[in-house]
């Protein structure tokens, strides 16, 4: 089989943390693994030189390495992206692939790792989903983020899991008031802002205090970092409603823009920063269809001795022997 006669839908961007040696054997084996099932597998080149893979033209029915340059095409014309590395790694993937719409399987090599589908431990099975597509695909909610000046559009971008407005140097405090829907709703002296998606309500959202909001919820967060306000408490609204954070003209402190933590603006005095919905969502790749409860419950280790639901009572109920 030849590049040319092949199946074009059966080609698999490989993305991975390759700072990491862990992460390079992982990507090999991947690598390897799906091109023997007649599988592309398409590789940045710096990556392909830090795996130390080379082009390959697929024979005897086997698939194909192919390294391309061009990072913001990398995701055209493939199934899926496969990623090897933590959620940084994945957001890092979402940038790369949001044009392009490509689903993104992650294979967790990190902390957490909510956003990955699969363990390290669970490579095989993976690499098995893949070549038998057993596996769906879920849309993420992502914003959309613009900054203003003097009503001039200087900056725009997107987020999976939130944009922050933050202070910049340690010791000054930010001045900002934040609207909703193009109404004014309070004035802050604070640290920053994070407006969030329910997907990021896990990530730097959680951390400041925010709600932890179920993915299947639709919904746009706001939640304030250590303000110094009577009213300054996370607020949850409608995915269509429009978030505004502006930084008063007179701020004593610098302030900047942090997307996903990866993509960061400084903010002038004045800037008006507009969050709303993402015209593209990000989509996931899912091989099973766990409850989110049992995802919290696993990622952040949660205490369930003890429970006795209505589940758990009918298996062991099923489990004991007739009398």
């Amino acid at each position: 089989m030849s590049p040319e006669s092949a199946d074009p839908q059966r080609r698999v961007l490989l993305l991975a943390h390759t700072g990491r040696e862990e992460a390079r054997t992982v990507a090999r084996d991947c690598a390897l693994a799906l091109t023997e099932h007649g599988i592309a597998v398409r590789l940045l080149a710096h990556e392909a030189k830090d795996l130390e893979l080379e082009p390959t033209t697929g024979t005897d029915g086997s698939g194909w390495i192919e390294i391309v340059g061009a990072e913001e095409t990398a995701g055209d014309g493939c199934e899926l992206a496969l990623v090897i590395g933590g959620d940084g790694s994945i957001l890092r993937a979402a940038e790369l692939t949001h044009a392009s719409g490509t689903p993104l399987l992650g294979v967790n090599l990190g902390h957490v790792g909510f956003l990955a589908e699969a363990e390290q431990d669970d490579v095989a099975i993976t690499i098995d989903a893949i070549v038998q597509r057993r596996y769906v695909t879920e849309d993420r909610l992502t914003i959309d983020v613009s900054v203003h000046e003097d009503k001039t559009l200087i900056y725009s971008t997107f987020a999976l899991n939130e944009a922050s407005v933050e202070k910049a140097a340690r010791e000054r405090m930010l001045e900002v008031v934040v609207e909703i829907d193009d109404r004014p709703l309070s004035r802050w002296g604070c640290d920053g802002v994070v407006c969030a998606t329910p997907t990021g309500s896990t990530a730097y959202n959680f951390s400041a205090g925010g709600p932890v909001v179920w993915p299947g919820v639709e919904a746009l967060l706001m939640v304030p970092i250590s303000a110094h306000a009577l009213f300054a408490r996370p607020m949850v609204v409608a995915p269509t409603s429009v978030l505004a954070v502006e930084v008063l003209a007179n701020t004593q402190g610098s302030a900047v823009l942090w997307c996903d933590g990866r993509r960061s603006v400084d903010l002038p005095p004045g800037a008006r920063i507009e969050v709303r919905r993402g015209q593209r969502p990000v989509r996931l790749v899912r091989l099973h269809q766990a409850p989110f409860t049992d995802r919290l419950v696993a990622k952040f280790d949660l205490p369930v001795e003890g429970w006795r639901g209505v589940a758990e009572r009918r298996r062991r109920e099923e489990a004991q022997p007739d009398a």
